[in-house]
């Protein structure tokens, strides 16, 4: 029996050791440093994000110092200096011994860990971390250190040398950091690893599975600990029978805490610890399933690759552990099926059949590249109903996809989304431009999942009883027949979505052929045949008795920009046409705070979009809500401005000049009717950019490419759930992490970021008063030469075209040079600026660094005070040194 007294002693003893002098300390600050530099770096400000994840990306191999050199002198010096047979003539047991050593160096790490919360008190001075996250993280630090500490605690008793346990300490807690790196591919290898356990800690989860890991790692090597120290017990004689039999108690209990970690690992549930619970089923899942009809229920049928690539993982693990869920809760009404698919099995072909489609992904492997087939999908079905989702990707909102599907097959009847055959072939079809067949836009597979979708004929009047919404991407490229047909049915207040785009370019920039100014495009010929040109597009383009209606004015040739980037590792990259939405632009309605459609969105991101502004109060009887806002930083390009003569066709012009006008400029607006409204019932939603729902974005969203996290197929599945008047999916479907950025770094470089602005438009401002000069002489000089008297007709027209060609030439020479000075100095601007945003991530991540080691060492000082004093105090007063 455990006596802890005991305990409590040998605890005080070895804690005390520790910090009686000054390498103790050291080590605490050397700790604290490193972990700031690991945390504040480069890449950090790059994310610009308010977390640790930088941190926990090198804490494995932070342990691998800081373990070894808090546990080397455990039983080593005790060897060495010949202390531990007196240690062990105590009457103390073996187990309490080490149970107390254990207990102490836990205790000097946890020191260690508290003066490294200052990485946390610098977040929330330049951010808002999520406080539940940075809980869960420290909680992972502190258990992923305590099961390192047994194993640095058995490195310290093979030896007597503290320089060789620290060497044997950090070769064995490289075992379970690294070998992880041993075999990617394998689930048994994967769950040894640390690394792997740890992962979960770092996103705001408790899993418990995780957390025995970590318990049964301290038991194992706490376990090889008191073998060692009861070795002193075995006679000669009994070596080698006594060594065998504890090698086979060893493994043993190896085998037993593998196979209970097996077990619970596949049950294992966990405790999310996030602001936002975005790791647990939220209460509309958790209604749903309890008013599943007994007599219809749901099954899902999970075909999950058993061995995926490494970034597929997390995705891997997340959907599995909300698929048993599910089955837990769900009882008769719903019932999970897993599947296996191996390559080329039965498995595979079944899961081929159901349209669950593999995703081919290229993986490294002992320094060779593979391509893998990962199955990821799943079909939900009752009696009534199917829903397939044929991959979730890394960007996949997966308990938002699981609940919706089991809403819709439990439903009897889904709802009818109407898609308007225009230019831009959203369903897919012949494509004489790129060749053949185009396959539909992803957004098609999507709202099929919820609804069904239906095309729409242009060419004759709209039924307005069969379709709850209607959905028009580029109505600009109808004709006038076929404008007058959708404007005479949304004047029947039917429910419609409407995506147009001065400058569309979606599909590789195929969609700028489409643009409301571009003529609409031949219909093409066979075999040489000639076809009769296009009908001409309707008002050419310009949309006019539609935005007559909804009381809008909308130039289809006018191109937003915004100089707003919030990521930085993209900002020379990324043109300020590329637009991102968040009220992190400095302006908070950028997502309308009052509709059910915005609010809790947090980015997106749009292409060349245009602007709309509604009529003047006194002019409209209409309700214009303004749903999407670009920053104040932003502007507008005429159509002349932003393109170029390119052949028969345009092309964009790379680095146009751009004035930002101080307006925040509206993208997309919910218009609607009033009591005192002419026309009843209008329910409108106008986006003015088509590629918000484009493909392109939608792999982004999905893949969340380049670490975006957008909510364009957020913002429209809202957008047409909030027309068909459910909005039951709206709530879930918001449901993320928030983005929690470097609010300080962001205020503070935002001030160079507009004087840059200024010192471009001043630059593009001098250049083009230059050029006026230029060309001013050479007006003056027409002018001389056409009111000098002393020369007849044939002699001023010879001199004027002398003038010309001469001043033509002086004129390019001039534009050359001046369109030099003008890249100088706006390159000058740049460069500056970046120097200035640099200063201030480096002065920060220099506090960041320099701020946490104080309170270890003012408590090291005021230790060796204490210390110094109490010295002094039992020194006879003339012994002391004078």
């Amino acid at each position: 029996m455990l006596r802890n007294n005991v305990v409590l002693a040998v605890f005080k003893r070895n804690v005390q050791s520790y910090f009686s002098g000054v390498l103790g300390y050291l080590f605490i600050v050397v700790f604290v440093v490193a972990g700031a530099f690991a945390a504040f770096n480069q890449q950090f400000f790059a994310n610009n994000q308010a977390n640790l994840d930088q941190l926990s990306l090198w804490y494995p191999l932070l342990l691998l110092f800081i373990i070894p050199a808090i546990t080397m002198g455990v039983w080593a010096d005790e060897k060495k200096m010949g202390t531990d047979e007196l240690l062990f003539t105590l009457p103390a047991s073996d187990l309490e011994i080490l149970l107390g050593k254990f207990l102490a160096v836990l205790a000097v790490y946890t020191i260690a860990l508290l003066f490294s919360l200052t990485h946390i008190f610098v977040l929330y001075s330049i951010g808002n971390p999520d406080l539940g996250l940075m809980f869960t993280t420290y909680f992972g630090y502190w258990l992923a250190g305590a099961s390192l500490l047994a194993a640095g605690m058995f490195a310290s008793a093979l030896t007597s040398s503290t320089t060789v346990a620290f060497v044997l300490g950090t070769v064995i807690c490289a075992v379970p950091i690294f070998i992880g790196q041993v075999a990617p591919s394998s689930d048994l290898i994967q769950s040894l690893s640390l690394v792997q356990q740890f992962q979960d800690f770092s996103t705001g989860v408790l899993p418990l599975a995780s957390i025995l890991y970590f318990i049964s790692l301290a038991i194992m090597m706490l376990y090889l600990n008191r073998v060692l120290i009861t070795r002193r017990h075995w006679s000669s004689q009994e070596q080698n029978t006594m060594g065998l039999q504890y090698l086979v108690r060893t493994i043993s209990l190896a085998v037993i805490l593998i196979s209970v970690n097996a077990i619970v690992s596949y049950g294992s549930s966990s405790i999310d610890m996030t602001s936002e619970k975005v790791y647990s089923l939220s209460r509309t899942t958790k209604d749903l399933i309890a008013k599943i009809d007994d007599k219809n229920p749901v099954t899902i049928e999970a075909f999950i690759s058993p061995e995926v690539s490494r970034e597929y993982v997390p995705i891997r693990k997340r959907l599995i552990g909300l698929l048993r869920e599910y089955d837990q809760m769900g009882g008769k009404r719903l019932q999970v099926r897993f599947v296996d698919v191996e390559p080329f099995s039965k498995e595979e072909e079944e899961a081929r059949l159901l349209n669950i489609t593999p995703e081919r992904v290229q993986t490294e492997r002992g320094g060779r590249a593979y391509v893998e087939t990962i199955f990821m999908g799943a079909v939900v079905k009752s009696a009534t109903d199917e829903v397939v989702i044929p991959f979730f990707n890394v960007g996949t909102p997966v308990e938002y996809e699981l609940t919706r599907s089991i809403r819709t097959v439990s439903k009897d009847d889904r709802l009818t989304v109407g898609i308007l055959n225009t230019d831009a072939r959203i369903f897919g079809g012949l494509d004489m431009s790129m060749g053949g067949n185009q396959p539909p836009w992803l957004i098609v597979s999507e709202l099929k999942k919820q609804y069904r979708v239906e095309q729409v004929s242009p060419d004759s009047p709209i039924s307005d009883t069969d379709y709850d919404v209607l959905l028009a991407v580029l109505p600009s490229s109808l004709t006038e027949p076929q404008l007058k047909n959708l404007v005479d049915y949304v004047k029947k207040g039917k429910p419609t979505l409407i995506c147009d785009d001065p400058m569309p370019v979606f599909g590789g920039g195929r969609g700028l052929q489409m643009a409301p100014r571009m003529p609409k495009p031949s219909p093409g010929g066979m075999m040489g045949m000639r076809q009769p040109p296009p009908t001409p597009k309707a008002y050419d383009g310009r949309l006019t008795p539609l935005l007559r209606l909804l009381e809008i004015d909308w130039d289809n040739g006018e191109v937003v920009f915004d100089f707003f980037n919030p990521h930085p590792e993209f900002a020379e990259v990324v043109r300020p046409e590329l637009i991102f939405i968040s009220p992190k632009s400095g302006t908070p309605s950028a997502f309308s705070l009052d509709s059910n459609i915005t609010s809790g969105l947090q980015e997106i991101l749009t292409f060349f979009p245009g602007s709309i502004r509604p009529w003047k109060k006194e002019e409209r009887d209409l309700k214009f809500e303004p749903l999407l806002k670009t920053g104040p930083n932003s502007g507008v390009l005429a159509w002349d401005e932003i393109t170029s003569p390119f052949f028969n066709s345009v092309r964009i012009v790379q680095d146009p000049i751009r004035k930002i006008d101080k307006y925040a400029q509206v993208l997309a607006a919910h218009i609607t009717s009033t009591p005192k409204s002419k026309v009843k019932d209008l329910n409108v939603i106008f986006v003015a950019d088509a590629d918000l729902i484009s493909d392109e974005l939608f792999n982004i969203r999905e893949r969340q490419a380049f670490g975006l996290k957008i909510d364009n197929v957020t913002f429209l599945l809202n957008c047409v759930d909030q027309l068909a008047g459910d909005d039951s999916y709206i709530s879930l479907r918001k449901r993320r992490q928030k983005h929690r950025t470097l609010t300080l770094v962001e205020r503070e470089t935002s001030v160079f970021i507009k004087e840059r602005n200024a010192e471009r438009e001043k630059a593009n401002e001098d250049a083009d008063a230059k050029l006026q000069e230029a060309r001013d002489r050479l007006k003056e000089q027409r002018e001389k030469i056409e009111k000098d008297p002393s020369m007849d007709s044939r002699e001023k027209q010879i001199r004027l075209r002398m003038a010309e060609e001469n001043e033509s030439r002086r004129l390019e020479v001039d534009e050359a040079k001046i369109e030099r000075e003008k890249q100088r100095q706006v390159e000058k601007i740049k460069a500056q600026t970046e120097r200035q945003i640099r200063e201030i991530e480096n002065r920060i991540r220099w506090y960041a660094i320099l701020v946490p080691p104080f309170p270890a060492i003012l408590l090291g000082i005021c230790f060796l005070f204490f210390r110094l004093k109490n010295e002094n105090q039992n020194i006879s007063p003339d012994r002391r040194l004078k």
